[in-house]
């Protein structure tokens, strides 16, 4: 076992699959998560706990962890004095950002945020909401819920709640009001961790292996064969980082290309170099992109 240890959160509940198979892209396997709140880790220089993404930014701040993901939301929520290392631009279902919404039900006279002065408030999100509106200059009572606030907003004013995609609002009848905050993940450090030398480098491989893994989900590697009369066309349609790889091969009238493209222009591209006159295409995804 190494003596130099990093104490790394990562977040249980709805981000736990999303950030086990980030890690596993970025070459980070982690293993016995769903039997233990200390997963195993590939890396003997990381020991990895298991919180809930609400109280993440609170045992980083308090050095009870050297670092963690979670959400912005929560960082925000809890006050807490981290450092921000980067923004990880994954959630639990898609790649946008979350936002936590003031919503009512569709029967609801209510039409802005204002209308709700002097009404009860249900959500998670209890210290933002309030200071949200303050920034109103309106007075309510914001009260926690223990989840399923969807449910409760038919049973106080209105609610602030979370929500990714708005199918569960929708499901629900309810409309939105405003938006009260915007949250996407990040991965947080502890002032004196941050400053440790061997963390600190530590924590900034990590860093560039997810964001690496990230982008790497909107790519695809392409290779293929072109004859050299018709390199020029090929190249021209090519969209790129940087500029193709171009190598010679044992037929002379030939060169093989490779680049990344992004995979939405995949399909559309790929007639387009057969076109061209590009033979032997082959597509495939990738692990990780590193600028």
């Amino acid at each position: 076992m190494s003596e130099k240890i990093l104490k790394l959160g990562i977040p249980a509940g709805s981000l736990q699959k999303a950030t086990i198979e980030l890690f596993g892209k970025a070459g980070l396997r982690i293993l016995d998560s769903e039997r233990s709140y200390f997963p195993r880790i590939n890396d003997e220089q990381i020991e990895l706990v298991m919180l809930r993404a609400q109280e993440m930014s609170r045992y980083v701040a308090d050095g009870v962890l050297d670092a963690g993901i979670t959400g912005y939301d929560w960082v925000i929520e809890n006050g807490s004095d981290v450092v921000e290392i980067c923004e990880l631009a994954y959630s639990k279902a898609t790649s946008k950002p979350a936002r936590w919404v003031l919503a009512v039900p569709n029967e609801s006279k209510v039409q802005k945020p204002e209308d709700l002065e002097g009404g009860i408030i249900a959500t998670e999100l209890v210290n933002t909401t309030k200071k949200y509106f303050e920034g109103k200059k309106t007075n309510v009572k914001v009260e926690f819920s223990w989840g399923a606030t969807e449910v409760k907003a038919r049973l106080v004013d209105a609610i602030v709640e979370l929500t990714e995609t708005g199918s569960s609002l929708k499901a629900n009848n309810l409309r939105v009001l405003d938006e009260v905050i915007i949250s996407t993940t990040r991965f947080i450090a502890n002032k004196d961790s941050w400053e440790d030398k061997f963390k600190r480098e530590k924590l900034e491989d990590i860093a560039l292996l997810l964001q690496a893994a990230i982008d790497a989900r909107t790519r695809v590697g392409i290779k293929m064969n072109v004859k050299k009369e018709d390199l020029d066309a090929v190249l021209k349609i090519l969209p790129a980082e940087k500029s193709p790889t171009v190598s010679n091969l044992a037929e002379s009238d030939y060169v093989a290309i490779e680049v990344v493209i992004e995979e939405k222009v995949e399909r559309s591209l790929v007639p387009a170099l057969k076109r061209a006159g590009a033979s032997g295409i082959i597509t495939y995804p990738l692990n990780k992109v590193i600028h």
